[in-house]
């Protein structure tokens, strides 16, 4: 319940009250890189091309088929009657929420692109919406900054703005990121620490996202859940996540870096199966309350929530390693070196208590099953395989 939620919100914003300038700093010049994302559209042929497949009859009964849930009477457990709409579902963690949500009957739509949201809300009621598209990857964030800023901050404060100004308001949940607890030493990572430490520009976007749901959730009413994801992992994955081009690669007879940190500590990860997260997102739309808000106008305080999503079962990557040489039958050419600084971290371990608690979720997926599955899926599609392809 909102009320139920209020203590908690009061707590945790007063516990982080005390001011970080550069955070600050950076979520201004995020806003103002969003007035400037969002200047007048372009009207070249080729946008207005675009802009004109989406009128028209045609298009809004596509739009309004897809967006169709089965059954228009309220399941007791929230399933099979909402009208989700889903950002980001051609990405990995985006198309299995996409085609589960499909699967047990509710409608579903995707798209990225502010415009066209507008558009989208005009015709379908959406009950909901799984903001899942981002520009996700630490290392990449080095190279093209601005890629961050603007999928991760100025598209997040886009969904938003949809949202608030529709009546009725859909309640919202979106992808943070286990970065977040970034030098953060305390283990298992719980909701309850500070996040005031990033160690990467992508892990500093999740944060600034997260103070941004929560300005939206006060001012106008939004309900929002943010879901830190712990290193997901499985088919149809990321090919720049290590699990993915280790197995390249060692098919190829490549050698691969395995990193350590300082002291020759392991490094390791919580890997979290898909199908895993998958059940935590969907548990997240079904237990969300309505939002307070109308027309961008809040009528009551409205439910703010914040879980992580992880496996809680931490691995060494060079076990991860040892399990891949095993299910493809290979050796890799391993080379240890010192970790550089990219805005990695060494360790991370969810604690999901209140995940568990209150969304029921519990990861049933361990590491040697889950890369199994995978290593099955990347044989079958790299060898051309496709018919024993399977979602």
């Amino acid at each position: 319940m909102a009320g139920d939620w209020s203590p908690f919100i009061q707590r945790r914003w007063s516990f982080f009250q005390t001011p970080r300038l550069i955070f600050w700093m950076s979520i201004f010049a995020a806003l103002l890189l969003f007035l400037f994302f969002h200047s007048p559209p372009d009207l070249s042929p080729d946008r207005r091309a675009l802009a004109s497949s989406w009128d028209g009859h045609s298009w809004e009964r596509r739009v309004l088929a897809s967006s169709r849930p089965l059954s228009k009477l309220s399941a007791s457990d929230g399933r099979g009657h909402l009208s989700v709409l889903v950002t980001g579902a051609a990405g990995f963690v985006g198309c299995h929420v996409a085609l589960t949500l499909k699967r047990r009957g509710d409608g579903v739509g995707d798209i990225n692109d502010a415009a066209l949201l507008y558009k989208l809300f005009d015709v379908v009621a959406f009950t909901h919406v799984m903001h899942l598209a981002a520009q996700a990857g630490v290392r990449y964030a080095m190279h093209n900054p601005g890629s961050y800023v603007h999928s991760n901050i100025a598209g997040l404060v886009s969904v938003f703005e949809v949202c608030k100004a529709a009546n009725p308001q859909p309640a919202v949940v979106w992808a943070s990121s286990s970065s977040v607890y970034g030098l953060n030493s305390k283990i298992p990572f719980s909701e309850k620490d500070q996040t005031d430490k990033p160690a990467s520009l992508y892990a500093a976007t999740k944060k600034a996202g997260e103070e941004i749901a929560h300005a939206y959730n006060h001012i106008y009413g939004l309900s929002i859940t943010g879901l830190r994801f712990f290193t997901v992992y499985g088919p149809w994955g990321r090919p720049d996540m290590a699990y993915f081009f280790f197995t390249k690669d060692i098919l190829k007879g490549k050698p691969i870096s395995i990193f350590e940190g300082p002291h020759h500590q392991s490094v390791a990860r919580d890997f979290t199966y898909i199908d895993d997260i998958v059940k935590g997102c969907l548990a997240s739309i079904d237990t969300a309350q309505q939002s307070t808000g109308s027309g961008g106008k809040k009528m009551g305080p409205a439910q703010l929530r914040v879980y992580n999503l992880g496996n809680t079962s931490p691995v060494p990557v060079s076990k991860l390693v040892s399990i891949l040489e095993k299910l493809l039958k290979t050796k890799a050419k391993k080379h240890v070196q010192p970790m550089p600084r990219n805005g990695d971290v060494v360790y991370t371990h969810a604690n999901i208590s209140r995940a568990n608690q209150e969304l029921h979720y519990k990861p049933t997926t361990d590491l040697q099953a889950g890369l199994k599955k995978f290593v099955r899926w990347y044989l079958d599609y790299y060898s051309g395989n496709r018919k024993r392809l399977y979602w």
